[in-house]
């Protein structure tokens, strides 16, 4: 900004100093229609229209617009994938803390008992299957999430970001999120 005030004062300064040098640098610098060589003009037609016939011509052009394209028309990709699991377990791990905290927060209200001795009481009473089962799906949100983030961090480093290299850590992604869920799981 300061750069093109300074060159624009100094065009100023050269014009009013010394007319004769300054039509040498605007020959030079400026485009023919300042010095009144050549100018292009474009005649332009106009014609009254009624409103219903300007609307039928702005329909027909619409319907001359290119589309964009839907995500049917494409290969699917693991990225795709990943994206959008990424997203969703970042909102399944959002809503399911406010809805546990909100029910933690009423629970003396409604007579519930929500404490960690009870939970965790209930939680023992269950058979081992279902045990592994609700910690699994408990952690496979979270590991996932975590990991892609982690993914994701790198790339905002500009590293990892060709097309080879995202497809080889997306798959590192989901193996070491089901690997970790399964370790976390059996605990």
């Amino acid at each position: 900004m300061f750069a093109q005030r300074a060159a624009q004062q100094s065009l100023r300064r050269l014009a009013a100093s010394n007319p004769q040098a300054s039509q040498l640098v605007f020959k030079q610098f400026a485009a023919p229609a300042v010095m009144g060589a050549s100018i292009q003009t474009r005649p332009v037609a106009t014609q009254k229209m009624t409103p219903t016939d300007s609307y039928e011509i702005l329909v027909a052009q619409r319907k001359l617009r290119p589309i964009a394209p839907h995500l049917t028309i494409y290969r699917p990709q693991v990225t795709w994938y990943l994206s959008a699991l990424n997203r969703i377990t970042g909102s399944v791990l959002s809503g399911g803390m406010y809805i546990f905290g909100s029910a933690y927060l009423i629970s003396p209200l409604l007579g519930w008992h929500l404490d960690s001795a009870s939970m965790a009481a209930a939680f023992a009473s269950w058979g081992i299957v279902a045990k592994v089962l609700t910690k699994f799906t408990i952690a496979m949100p979270f590991t996932f999430h975590c990991i892609n983030g982690l993914r994701h961090l790198t790339w905002d480093t500009g590293k990892t970001f060709s097309n080879k290299t995202v497809i080889q850590t997306g798959w590192a992604a989901v193996g070491l999120s089901v690997a970790s869920a399964l370790y976390l799981a059996i605990l």
